[in-house]
């Protein structure tokens, strides 16, 4: 025990001695400051950021809400990269290690990296064009591949898009190829609406065609009104009409319910029928039963005969 307090006290006196423990508390202080410093600047950089976009808005050159959020996103994203790398820089430089040395060495290893990492500049290119030609932007309902949803964010390596049952895809900008963008032009909602063979096609027409009429004021996502196509098919049991109406993107799926709901609704006021399939089931009891029952009147009838 005694050899431990020699030990510790030898220790205390070197550190005191050397001015480690004040060098210590600089740097400690150092970091302190740059940290907090950082943490500053991401916070007002995030904030100018944001009102230059919006800034945008009442400028000659404006921007969609879609590429605002689009370059919002990106730019944060490009400030807080920066800031973390200025940080790490600053708090090696405030700990002693050579800088300089380590940046033209990373310089010379970045190099080496990038003829072996060419899928990552490959990325970085792609969503580089992604976001200059506005293929898509952040908010867009977009197809790539198997992958279908709504897009959460545009990265320069990455693009996530999450679909309506919550599944998140995060894809490579440069295995990207081919995109289906549902956002952009308006949409087409497309309802099939049958009818019995007895009925009367053109009373359904007509019918149709008076609801169709009614509904832009109903539903503001039509932008005109519905059309009816007329017969689009001759079915085993139906007739099958068709209704089309142009909406405003994404709407489609919301109007298709609404105007099966709306012509079902119509057309039982109006007594036209939507047929629909009919089965009919004989049990074997039932049949057995049946037969039972017909030899008896049989039986019946031959002794009626007889007794005449």
């Amino acid at each position: 025990m005694t050899w431990f307090s020699e030990k510790w006290d030898d220790l205390i006196a070197y550190l005191i001695q050397n001015d480690i423990m004040e060098k210590a508390g600089s740097a400690l202080i150092k970091i302190v400051l740059i940290l907090v410093l950082g943490f500053i600047v991401i916070r007002m950089g995030k904030k100018i950021i944001h009102k230059l976009i919006v800034s945008r808005k009442k400028g000659p050159f404006r921007l969609s809400e879609r590429r605002e959020k689009t370059l919002l996103k990106l730019l944060e994203n490009i400030l807080v990269y920066t800031i973390y790398v200025a940080v790490v820089i600053m708090i090696l430089d405030v700990l002693g290690f050579p800088v300089g040395a380590l940046i033209g060495g990373a310089g010379i290893v970045g190099l080496a990296i990038g003829f072996g990492a060419q899928n990552l500049v490959k990325d970085v290119i792609s969503g580089f064009f992604i976001i200059f030609e506005d293929q898509f932007s952040v908010g867009d309902f977009v197809r790539v591949g198997e992958a279908q949803g709504y897009v959460e964010e545009i990265g320069m390596r990455t693009t996530k898009i999450k679909s309506w049952t919550g599944e998140l895809f995060v894809i490579p900008n440069g295995n990207i190829q081919e995109v289906t963008n549902y956002s952009i032009h308006n949409s087409v909602a497309v309802v099939d609406v049958s009818i019995a063979y007895e009925g009367n096609i053109n009373q359904a027409e007509k019918v149709l065609e008076e609801l169709l009429e009614e509904l832009p004021d109903k539903y503001p996502q039509m932008v005109k009104k519905p059309e009816l196509l007329g017969v689009q098919n001759l079915g085993a049991s139906d007739i099958v009409l068709r209704v089309i109406a142009e909406v405003e993107p994404m709407t489609h799926w919301q109007i298709s319910r609404a105007l099966r709901k709306e012509i079902k609704q119509r057309f039982d006021e109006k007594q036209i029928e939507i047929p629909f399939p009919r089965m009919v089931m004989y049990t074997k009891l039932e049949e057995d039963v049946q037969k039972h029952s017909e030899r008896e009147e049989e039986d019946n009838k031959n002794e009626r005969e007889k007794g005449i």
